[in-house]
């Protein structure tokens, strides 16, 4: 059997280890599949002498700064009541990370709801001699149409990951703990079951119907983004700084609304002409 794939080049894995199922096993690298290093940042300048401000720890009743050394981790059990960690205890609580990514189940891809997802990662072979196992590892999940449930101490914290196929390699998405996940209940249980009428009803419909498009991040703009860094080339400049208009609120029913959006846009009426 031939290596589908190849370990990228350009990127730097964030983690190393072995995939394993039963006894078979390949060496893998975990590789960051988002980042937020692109989004614009903002450092906090003294306006006066217009240089970085540097954040300091102080002590919280005598308001003196406390050194490094002097800072621990603590857990608050009453309040203003701590047990003190140091780095090294809690360290020697953490399970030993044997570099292993254990699967543990298989289950149907859809199994998982969203909102246990944490953070993606790209999963590759770690080298060329592990390229075989792992094509065939990803082969298996396709012909089942199935996801693998895994486990690893990933950051020094044990985590479990769904894997999936995704393109030439896998996709390891980090899953949320059942505890760090809010009950929906405490948002929705206040929500009121309203009546729809059936032309409001239908009129939603429509809208729905004539929107219908493909998922396409491409498409999408950061206009947060856009307009800092045109409000940043502006003062660089000397220019007149862009301003947002100033958009006047439109008090209108419910089906008024409606019915204006499902109207025919231009756009859709040049389309619907040229069929």
């Amino acid at each position: 059997m031939s290596g589908e794939t190849s370990p990228p080049m350009a990127s730097r894995a964030n983690w190393k280890g072995v995939l394993r199922i039963a006894d078979l096993s390949c060496q893998v690298a975990l590789y960051s599949a988002a980042s937020t290093s692109d989004r614009i940042a903002f450092h906090t300048i003294n306006r006066a002498t217009g240089h970085r401000v540097r954040r300091e720890f102080v002590d919280g009743e005598t308001g003196k700064e406390v050194e490094r050394d002097d800072q621990v981790k603590g857990y608050e059990i009453s309040g203003g009541e701590y047990v003190m960690l140091s780095d090294e205890e809690i360290a020697s609580t953490v399970p030993d990370s044997d570099k292993t990514l254990g699967i543990t189940d298989f289950i149907r891809c859809d199994e998982v709801d969203p909102v246990y997802f944490d953070r993606p990662y790209y999963l590759a072979p770690a080298d060329r001699s592990a390229a075989e196992a792992f094509a065939l590892i990803r082969q298996g999940l396709v012909k089942q149409k199935v996801a693998a449930l895994a486990q690893t101490v990933l950051f020094r914290r044990m985590r479990n990951l769904l894997i999936r196929p995704y393109g030439a390699g896998m996709i390891a998405t980090t899953l949320n703990y059942d505890y760090e996940v809010r009950a929906a209940d405490e948002v929705f249980s206040s929500i009121r079951i309203a009546k729809i009428e059936p032309e409001m009803l239908d009129l939603a419909q429509h809208i729905i119907r004539t929107k219908m498009g493909k998922f396409d991040p491409a498409t999408f703009e950061d206009r947060y983004e856009a307009a800092v860094i045109e409000l940043v080339k502006a003062k660089q400049e000397g220019r007149k700084l862009p301003r947002r208009a100033a958009e006047k609120p439109k008090v209108i029913s419910l089906i008024e609304a409606l019915r204006a959006s499902a109207k025919p846009t231009t756009k859709a009426q040049s389309k619907r002409k040229a069929v």
